[in-house]
Formats: structure tokens, C-alpha cells, sequence
């Protein structure tokens, strides 16, 4: 496996679905701003979406492809026999998780957004979308089964792609906005649970070639499915801890109007380099990690977890200084359109800054925690990540009522930031993890460069003030040109103080 090319492979197509989503977004900017309507959809969205991120972005993974990697060692026959216990039980559990959330839909969403019990109408309308997109839930978990078996295939490229489905799908019902009108809540909804099926089927169409798919309920739940489950509750809570975090949020928001859709829309954009500096990676490191400590292959090891998170930081530090020197023209640019007012744009970049203040950290959460996994423990990560959830918790709720929505990405880059010093002073006690003697300097010299690219945006933002105001309509192309200036100035910087190595590219594990 090449680290890099992997990582570019998944980075490539989940940049493509990012984007993607983000035209999704600024459609929905534009057609519902922040309004109760956009309120009720992002909640309606949020419960499917945020099972879709626990389980697609590592959680599945976690617990499945140690496992499974473990079976293949031995064969086919018996990596496929084990695919399909899983499958099975997997399908008539989530069956029975939908059906029970439908029949008590209106204490559930009571549990998720209580702020919206003082007004029925908000409620009911919340209740009917949430019926609407709840099936995605189960359209989405087995297509992290799926993607799981190719992962540990180390074929990334399909199951990083199949998201861009549900963009698509998403975008096309946005365009007919202006016919639409307020029933284009109800078709977005729709879509969601659509565009889940559809990627479904498009994954299945790749796993055929190492999956044989047996639809059989007379299973017994043997001691390796067993272990399969009791593994992955813990690893989808610890995999999926600033998901977690961020629906605690969302919980709390709702008791003030449109903070629901500031943190919405703050959140898109951090999600964007999260996705490669941390998600990527775990996904990638993980099948080959699990192979190496079953081979107990300490070299390999080790090398691959530093060369981990050296990649990590070369992703996300630059991205954290860009965030918080440039929080208001970023999402200015982005969504400052059609209904999304002046006031959204100031209130969404407040949450997007202390955001930022955490993207290292929710970065390091997901590869810290792709240790634990490679070594069959989800129980460590599980309990660090409960103790973070109820430190958000308390400082949300403690501080809500004093300063608004604005502590809800505070207390989330402060637990999150908790959680990664946790995971790494565990995983050093237990000698699963140390510092080899390259990753130390290459982290200065990361750090030093991201701060000389910090500098030249800053600078860049100063210069192109008056095209990056809210009332420039051609904003987000001068955005988009200090960005790429930027990247390419933190590339080549990167290149000539060796902060990263061009050899990189080609070396394998």
C-alpha cells in the first residue's frame, strides 16, 4: 500500500462529494437562509447524516476490518462466511431500529430537539421530514459494510465516490428551488432517503467481485460475530465522538432560533479538510496497520503510524490557521447569498473560528483512535470518548444560557482537544504508539510553514478587502484564487524547508 496515493485516491473523491455538497449547500442557502423551514430540514438531516458519518467515516471500519483481515488471512471461503453473518444480523437489527424510531418519532425528536416543543408547528413538520429521510439510515449502514470489505481490499476509490450520489441527487431536486417553493423541504427530504438507495446499489456492484451475498435469517450469533458487535457500539461512539459532539450541539441550538443553521453551516466547512487529514487516513491505515500487528511487524508499525500523523498535520494545521484567520470572508463568500443575511454570515463565521480552534484535534481523535482499532480495542477510545462527550455537555449547558449558541463549538474543540491528549497518553502507556526520530522535526518544520502561509492569507485578505465584502457578488472567485495561491505558496515552501518529502509519494508499506 502507498500511504499517499491512497490517501489521494480517497481524498480525491471525498473533495469531490465535499464540494459537491457545498454547491447543496449554497442552494439551500439561498432558497432557505435560516429560517424555521432550514431549522426543521437540518434537523430532519442531521439524525440520518450523523449516522452516516459514525458509520462511514471509521466507526464500521473499526470494528469490522480487523476482524475481517483476520478471516482473509485464512481464505476466502471463510472471510465471505463471516461477511455474511454480519450482513444478516446487521440488516434485521437496523430493520428493527427504524421501525421502533417511526413508532415513537415524536420522543425521539422531543430527545433531539427539544427547543422546538413550544412550537407545534415546527415539531409536526420536523416529525413528518424525519419519517421521510429516516430509511437513508439503513441505505447508508450497509454501504459502510460494503465499503468496509473493499477497504480491506484496499480499494478506497468507490466507496470514497459513492457519497457524490447523494449530492447529486440532492442538487437536482435544488435547481427547481424557485418552483418548488416551501414543498422543497419535503422533495430534499425525499431525496436523502432516494439518494441512499442508489448508492447502495452502486457499491454493490464493486463488492461483488470479493463479497457473495446470502440473504440467510437463521443465523446463530457465533463467538466471532459476538466479539464483531460487541466491538462496534464502543468503536461507532469513540470513531464518531465530534459527530457525537456535534449532535449534542445541535440538541442544545435548538433552543435558539437559526443557531441550529449557523453551527450547520460552519460545520460544512471544517468537514471538508477533516475529511482527508483525518477520516482519510484512518480509512486508509487501518487495513494494512491490522495486518502488521498480526504479523507483529514493529518496524512496519511504527513507521506507518508516524508517516500517519505527519500526514495529518501537513493537512490540517494549514487548514486550522487559514479557518481562524479568515472565518468571515470564508463563509461570506461561500453562503453569503439570496436569504443567507449579513447577520448569518457574522453569527456562522463565529462558529466556524472556534471550530477551526479544534480541527487538529478532531483530526488526531480519528488516527489516534485507527490505533486502538488496528489492535482490536474499541473499549479504550469508547471511554475517553464518553468522558469528552460529558465535559462538552457540561460546559454547553453551563454557559448556554450566559453566552448563546457560540459555546457550542467552544466546548467542542476544548473536549476534543481533551480527548486526543487522552487517547495519545494511553496509547504511550500501553507502547502502542511512540515518536520515531523523523516526526518531531518534520513537525516543526510543518508548523513553521503553515504559519508563513497564514501570514501571506492574512495579507492576501487585507489586499482584496473591498472583493471579499458581503456585497460583492463575485466573492467566492477572489476566495477561491487566494486559496490556491495559498496552497501552492504552502506547497512549495513545504518542498524547499523539506517540511515534506517528494520520495514520499512512492514509498509503500
Amino acid at each position: 500500500m502507498n500511504l499517499i496515493k491512497s490517501t489521494g485516491t480517497f481524498g480525491f473523491y471525498t473533495i469531490i462529494s465535499r464540494l459537491l455538497g457545498y454547491l447543496r449547500d449554497i442552494l439551500i442557502a439561498m432558497f432557505l437562509g435560516t429560517s424555521l423551514l432550514a431549522d426543521v430540514f437540518f434537523v430532519a438531516f442531521r439524525i440520518p447524516n450523523t449516522f452516516r458519518r459514525l458509520f462511514s467515516e471509521g466507526a464500521f471500519n473499526a470494528a469490522f476490518i480487523p476482524s475481517y483481515t483476520s478471516e482473509a488471512i485464512k481464505g476466502k471461503s471463510k472471510s465471505n462466511k463471516f461477511a455474511n453473518e454480519i450482513f444478516n444480523l446487521l440488516f434485521v437489527s437496523l430493520l428493527f431500529l427504524i421501525l421502533i424510531i417511526q413508532l415513537f418519532m415524536p420522543f425521539f425528536l422531543s430527545l433531539i430537539a427539544p427547543g422546538f416543543n413550544g412550537n407545534s408547528e415546527k415539531m409536526e413538520l420536523a416529525i413528518y421530514l424525519t419519517r421521510i429521510t429516516l430509511p437513508f439510515l439503513i441505505f447508508v449502514s450497509l454501504s459502510s459494510f460494503f465499503s468496509a470489505i473493499l477497504n480491506s481490499h484496499n480499494r478506497f476509490a468507490a466507496a470514497s465516490a459513492t457519497p457524490i450520489i447523494l449530492n447529486i441527487v440532492m442538487i437536482g431536486i435544488l435547481l427547481f428551488g424557485k418552483i418548488l417553493n416551501d414543498d422543497l423541504v419535503y422533495y430534499l427530504s425525499y431525496g436523502v432517503s432516494i439518494g441512499g438507495l442508489f448508492q447502495l446499489i452502486f457499491l454493490y456492484f464493486f463488492v461483488k467481485k470479493f463479497f457473495n451475498l446470502k440473504f440467510d435469517f437463521t443465523f446463530k450469533i457465533n463467538k466471532k460475530v459476538k466479539n464483531f458487535f460487541e466491538k462496534l457500539l464502543p468503536s461507532i461512539f469513540s470513531s464518531g465522538v465530534t459527530q457525537i459532539n456535534i449532535l449534542v450541539g445541535t440538541i442544545i441550538a435548538s433552543f435558539q432560533s437559526s443557531a441550529i443553521s449557523y453551527l450547520y453551516y460552519a460545520d460544512r466547512i471544517y468537514q471538508i479538510n477533516l475529511a482527508i487529514a483525518g477520516i482519510a487516513i484512518g480509512v486508509v491505515i487501518l487495513p494494512q496497520l491490522s495486518k502488521f500487528i498480526k504479523l507483529k511487524n514493529k518496524d512496519k508499525i511504527l513507521s506507518i503510524q508516524n508517516k500517519a500523523l505527519e500526514l495529518s498535520m501537513f493537512l490540517s494545521l494549514p487548514a486550522c490557521f487559514g479557518i481562524l484567520i479568515g472565518s468571515e470572508e470564508i463563509i461570506s463568500a461561500l453562503f453569503g447569498y439570496g436569504s443567507f443575511s449579513a447577520d448569518a454570515v457574522s453569527n456562522s463565521a463565529k462558529a466556524l473560528y472556534y471550530f477551526g480552534l479544534g480541527l487538529p484535534a478532531f483530526a488526531l481523535i480519528k488516527v489516534f483512535s485507527t490505533f486502538f482499532f488496528a489492535n482490536h480495542d474499541t473499549k479504550t477510545p469508547f471511554y475517553i470518548s464518553l468522558v469528552s462527550v460529558i465535559l462538552n455537555i457540561l460546559i454547553s449547558i453551563y454557559y448556554f444560557n450566559k453566552i448563546g449558541f457560540i459555546i457550542i463549538p467552544i466546548a467542542t474543540s476544548i473536549s476534543s482537544w481533551f480527548n486526543s491528549i487522552l487517547l495519545f497518553i494511553f496509547l504511550k502507556n500501553r507502547y502502542l504508539f511512540k515518536f520515531n526520530d523523523v516526526f518531531l522535526y518534520q513537525f516543526f518544520r510543518i508548523l513553521f510553514v503553515s504559519l508563513l502561509m497564514g501570514v501571506l492569507f492574512k495579507f492576501l485578505i487585507i489586499f482584496f478587502q473591498s472583493q471579499l465584502s458581503y456585497d460583492y457578488g463575485l466573492k467566492s472567485i477572489y476566495l477561491i484564487l487566494l486559496v490556491f495561491i495559498c496552497i501552492a505558496f504552502y506547497i512549495i515552501l513545504s518542498i524547499f524547508f523539506k517540511a515534506f518529502k517528494t520520495q514520499d509519494i512512492k514509498l509503500k508499506y
